[in-house]
């Protein structure tokens, strides 16, 4: 071959003199990809979040509702989220910013603490704050969560209850909220009317109307509703944490995790059948019976004559024998296992099963800790394996997982009971049972400052509750935090620690007792008398 042809044929390269080694080029580029074409093998085309979300919802939606009622592992880790992320219920802390509308700071103190009275008694009364009047406010955001992780969002519907409706049921208040399944938010999408997965939109990309099937005089019709009404307060409630900028729908928290929990079912059951088909042991029986080719031999002695003819008839008649009494004999294993004669040579043996193996624990933990990690809980909350754990790896994994469960609560539970408050608020004043001054008008106008508020949740988990008070100590000491600060990680509202202490410490004091909140070297003398 000559070079020319080489070089056509891209076996030679310019410049460089034939039979010298060809110097490697390295390239750089994002992709390179292994020998095996690892990377090459896996498909992976691009497309956009939302309609990845609007192909798989419905799909994923019933795996997810499939894994968790089949699954005690999932359902306790559910419930786990639940206790972690709002405990027995968030509590109100209420921010309003009164500057400008002649409140002095008593006067808001006094708003907030009426606030907190009111809203109690109708959050937790299920005849006022629920539609259907089964569920009280908690319990709502508990179904809330539970639709968070199965479905990825939270929907609802606002209803308003005039004054028969009100006599009627015998409650005092109006507004209302009904909780309606995701499923029931329907799945049309038509992109030239700016309807998409049931929610239309306006020019602007803003959500102006609800889509969702609803049944009347037993059919099934769809029925939009308006996003807000003519103030702008909400008249349906739809949670999600997108993923994307343009999403419009939330999906399964699950959906990552299906493979890698359908497989560690698949182990399981694997694992269990091999263990069943082994039974809890195997039974082996092994005989010296002569085989085929022993009775060959008798036959050859046999047609030999002399001897031989004698000889076979002799073992024949041993065996014979031996082969009676084996049959009269019994292996029997079950409830009552009992063996009574085995015959010349024979052995019985017992074998344990061999299944799982080695690798079973560290290849069925590492599914779980996928599936955790989805869930957002920790291994030990999913599997309540605490084998291997110590201080500082419960500490780290507490840690690392508070953010997540802080998040949930920001961006799922606490949004559903801002929601109702906020319209709750609104009804309170514009009705007059708590007073503002200006009136329904002035709050009307500064609606979004007045319904500022906080959601307070359970405490931090602790890996030891003595080193984490004297962390806290320190953090006062050295100023790097505060009473809110430090209360908020416990769970505690600090106003409501503060009125607490204040009246306890009066109480002690008018009663003429030494206060246990009293400055160390203060005077605890009862108030009016003579020091």
């Amino acid at each position: 071959m000559t070079g020319l042809i080489k070089k056509a044929m891209g076996l030679m390269r310019p410049g460089v003199k034939q039979g010298a080694a060809v110097p490697s080029r390295t390239t750089a580029r994002y992709l390179r990809d292994t020998k095996s074409g690892a990377i090459a093998s896996r498909a992976a085309p691009l497309t956009n979040s939302r309609d990845d979300i609007r192909r798989a919802w419905s799909r994923s939606a019933g795996l997810a509702m499939d894994l968790i009622q089949n699954s005690g592992r999932l359902k306790g880790a559910c419930d786990q989220v639940i206790a972690d992320t709002v405990g027995v219920g968030l509590t109100l802390t209420p921010d309003p910013d009164l500057t400008g509308l002649g409140y002095s700071e008593e006067e808001k103190a006094e708003f907030i603490r009426l606030l907190k009275r009111r809203w109690k008694p109708f959050w937790n009364d299920k005849k006022e704050c629920d539609l259907r009047g089964k569920l009280t406010g908690p319990q709502m955001v508990d179904v809330g969560l539970r639709w968070d992780i199965a479905f990825g969002e939270v929907t609802g519907v606002f209803d308003f209850f005039g004054d028969a409706d009100r006599a009627h049921y015998g409650i005092s208040t109006g507004t209302k909220l009904c909780l309606v399944p995701p499923q029931k938010l329907v799945q049309d999408t038509n992109t030239f009317d700016g309807m998409f997965q049931g929610v239309g939109h306006d020019a602007k990309g803003r959500p102006m109307s609800y889509r969702f099937d609803t049944s009347s005089n037993g059919r099934c019709v769809k029925r939009d509703y308006a996003a807000f009404d003519a103030d702008g307060l909400p008249l349906v409630m739809h949670i999600f944490d997108p993923m994307d900028a343009t999403d419009v729908r939330g999906i399964s928290k699950l959906a990552p995790a299906f493979r890698k929990h359908i497989q560690a079912e698949m182990l399981d059951d694997a694992t269990l059948q091999m263990a069943l088909l082994q039974t809890v042991f195997a039974i082996t029986l092994t005989s010296e019976t002569p085989s085929a080719d022993a009775y060959e031999a008798l036959e050859v002695l046999k047609e030999q004559g002399g001897d031989g003819v004698e000889y076979g008839k002799e073992y024949l008649g041993y065996l014979a024998g031996s082969l009676d009494a084996a049959a009269e004999s019994r292996i029997s294993v079950g409830a009552d296992p009992q063996v009574s004669h085995l015959g010349p040579g024979q052995k019985l043996g017992l074998e344990t099963a061999n299944v799982p193996g080695k690798d079973f624990l560290p290849f069925s933990n590492s599914l779980a800790r996928d599936m955790a990690r989805t869930i957002g809980c920790s291994y030990g909350g999913l599997t309540m394996d605490y084998t291997d754990a110590s201080y500082a790896s419960v500490r780290m994994e507490t840690s690392s997982l508070w953010p997540v469960v802080t998040r949930r609560r920001e961006r799922v539970a606490a949004p559903m009971c801002q929601m109702v408050y906020e319209s709750w608020l609104d009804e309170e004043i514009g009705e007059g049972r708590i007073p503002f001054k200006g009136g329904y008008r002035a709050f009307r106008a500064n609606r979004a400052r007045v319904c500022m508020a906080g959601w307070q949740g359970p405490p931090k988990p602790t890996a030891d509750d003595l080193k984490s008070a004297k962390a806290s100590t320190e953090r006062m000491r050295n100023g790097t935090s505060s009473v809110s600060i430090e209360t908020g990680d416990l769970g505690i509202d600090a106003d409501a620690l503060f009125e607490e202490r204040e009246r306890a410490h009066r109480r002690y004091l008018d009663a003429g007792m030494q206060s246990p909140y009293a400055p160390k070297g203060a005077s605890t003398a009862p108030v009016g008398s003579a020091t």
